[in-house]
């Protein structure tokens, strides 16, 4: 009997069809897993490539740090002379010391990548070097937050710790512990120098459950612990993303709690709370003979009563020359704050956002820079960092400022005030300050890509570009660029959009239109706007822009452009630049690592970001 539809070993072709295809999925799972694990690996090898030289100085700070750890650790818990203080604190005495020893360190670390002039002047002596060393000079802040939170850890552990051993101090005082804690608590100061005692809680007469807030709030050591680690918390907290873009007034003003901060960290150790046995070579106390002899101390010429010193203050060894670095650079900063400078015109552009074109005797200035501004009518203490939108071809320098904010509200406030072609308020200039964007030419090929106001260094970027074809400029490498721009408005096209016609027709005129690329991606829009659009659909121009180059609406498809880039530049090596959010530079840095290639022989590209 034949069952219809079914082959000649009564099998059903759809059964047939289900096992085959039940057998091919593990392989093809396989080769799935295969195809990810060497995707994985490819990318990991160009991180690797990409970002090398940062791991290798990351690893070196964290060995130092590791090294300070372990070897003052084993030095307290081992050496004879903290024996009969460990009796009395046990291992709280190595966890408190320990941690000091690489805050030490950390706090002679967290100034230095804050010294922009330093900074500035580092990436000027590496001009001839490698960009690779001198794209660690643009991580500056990366490293001062990481120095940062070491410094938060190690102040949590050593607090603790020292917490433990006050506690134990007063217990050992109070005769709680065994004899020897009692006698090691009880010997009374020398009359002469004043260094026979080991337990630095003297008082005895208060209730015992008060004496160790007594000792903290009254001794040296624990009240400027108690403050160092206020200010700390306050410098912390008000660091974080959300408080500094929203209030950066609070972040500034209780950024400058580090003044108090390392004031209370130079004399936090003068008051020689940890203490340890001295060395006495006329008569030697053995605490190995005498710990249970504690009768016989000073009876015997084996154990004459054992003698205490504290440790001389150190801290100011590291933080001292860190601290002069930092003075030298406000100081520079004071004497460029009373130089005079003239306003060349205030101009308000669309989407409330203020070009100032300001004029300083003896400004230099290279493209991608920034300088601070202080605006004495507004705040006295607060200075902003602000990319500057002018060429270094120009005799005057530019920034265009967003209203983002209580400064810059007021500041705009002001400038909409004034007269028709009368002066701003006095205004304080510190810089021009170096960033990645200083870099841009040395690259054949450069991404540039901007969010919103991130266009700024861009503009400098282009208009030097413009000067530069103009004077026909014979050490210009760059032979093509990619800018992107991001929006959410599109009004915020306008203030740029004449600079972007002036680079069009120029490359235009000089049959180079294929120099420049560049892509508009308006990232939010209304019904009436989108249906504007449809009906102009078939102009020339774009609608938005007046540009030749059509608006593209929604966010770019980084995978697309990176592979037409990496297509149309098979063998160079491509600088990308970024000025905008954290969130956008994570997106493309590890797009720089996925389309780069292993090969040196073919595409490479590089990450740049502008960290202010």
């Amino acid at each position: 009997m034949c069952v219809s539809g079914s082959d000649g070993g009564g099998r059903s072709p759809g059964k047939a069809s289900a096992i085959k295809a039940g057998a091919q999925r593990p392989a093809e799972d396989a080769e799935k897993l295969q195809r990810e694990s060497r995707e994985e690996a490819f990318i990991m090898g160009n991180w690797f490539v990409n970002n090398w030289f940062s791991a290798i100085i990351i690893s070196v700070w964290m060995g130092l740090n590791i090294f300070l750890f372990v070897y003052f650790y084993l030095f307290y818990q081992y050496e004879e002379e903290f024996f009969y203080t460990r009796h009395l604190l046990g291992s709280a005495l190595a966890w408190a010391r320990a941690p000091a020893a690489v805050l030490n360190f950390n706090c002679m670390l967290i100034l230095l990548p804050v010294c922009r002039n330093l900074l500035s002047l580092l990436r000027g002596s590496f001009v001839r070097c490698s960009r690779t060393m001198r794209k660690q000079l643009d991580k500056n802040l990366t490293f001062h937050k990481l120095v940062a939170y070491m410094i938060a850890l190690m102040t949590a552990v050593h607090m603790i710790a020292h917490l433990l051993n006050v506690e134990w101090y007063n217990n050992s005082r109070q005769g709680v512990y065994d004899k020897l804690s009692t006698a090691l608590s009880n010997l009374e100061d020398d009359p002469v120098n004043k260094t026979t005692f080991l337990n630095p809680i003297r008082k005895n007469d208060i209730d015992p459950q008060q004496i160790p807030t007594y000792f903290v709030f009254t001794s040296i050591a624990g009240l400027t612990g108690v403050i160092i680690t206020l200010a700390l918390i306050l410098i912390i907290t008000s660091s974080m993303e959300v408080i500094r873009r929203s209030y950066f007034e609070v972040f500034w003003y209780t950024h400058h709690l580090f003044i108090i901060f390392f004031a209370g960290l130079v004399i936090h150790g003068i008051g020689y709370i940890v203490r340890r046995q001295e060395d006495e070579s006329a008569e030697p106390h053995d605490p190995h003979f005498c710990y249970n002899r504690t009768e016989d101390w000073g009876r015997i010429p084996e154990c004459p009563v054992p003698q205490f010193e504290g440790g001389p203050a150190q801290t100011w060894y590291y933080v001292l020359a860190p601290m002069i670095i930092y003075l030298c650079e406000r100081l520079l900063r004071f004497i460029r704050y009373n130089q005079n400078v003239q306003y060349r015109k205030i101009v308000m552009r669309p989407s409330k956002v203020l070009e100032l074109q300001l004029v300083k005797k003896g400004f230099r200035m290279d493209v991608g820079q920034y300088v601070f501004l202080n605006c004495p009518a507004i705040s006295q203490l607060e200075w902003h960092p602000f990319t500057m939108t002018s060429a270094p071809e120009e005799n005057f320098f530019s920034v265009h400022i967003r209203s983002a904010g209580d400064w810059t509200e007021k500041l705009i406030d002001i400038m909409q005030k004034l007269p028709e072609g009368a002066q701003g308020p006095k205004m304080g200039v510190d810089g021009p300050f170096g960033t990645a964007s200083e870099d841009v030419f040395d690259y054949e090929v450069s991404m540039l890509v901007g969010a919103g106001i991130g266009v700024t260094p861009f503009a400098s970027i282009l208009k030097s570009i413009w000067y530069k074809f103009k004077d026909n400029d014979p050490n210009l490498r760059t032979r093509k660029i990619y800018f992107y721009w991001l929006c959410r408005e599109t009004h915020a096209f306008e203030w740029f959009a004449d600079l972007l016609k002036a680079q069009e027709k120029e490359m235009e005129d000089r049959g180079m239109g294929d120099f420049l690329t560049y892509k508009l991606f308006l990232t939010g829009w209304d019904q009436s706007h989108a249906n504007y659009v449809m009906v102009n659909v078939d102009r020339e121009t774009d609608v938005v822009t007046g540009l030749k180059q059509k608006t593209h609406y929604g966010r770019p498809n980084w995978d697309k452009e990176f592979e037409e880039v990496r297509k149309e530049n098979p063998t160079s090596v491509v600088g990308t630049f970024l000025c905008g959010p954290e969130v956008l530079g994570k997106v493309l840095e590890k797009k720089c690592g996925k389309f780069s290639d292993v090969d040196p022989r073919k595409t490479k590209f590089y990450f740049n970001k502008e960290n202010f």
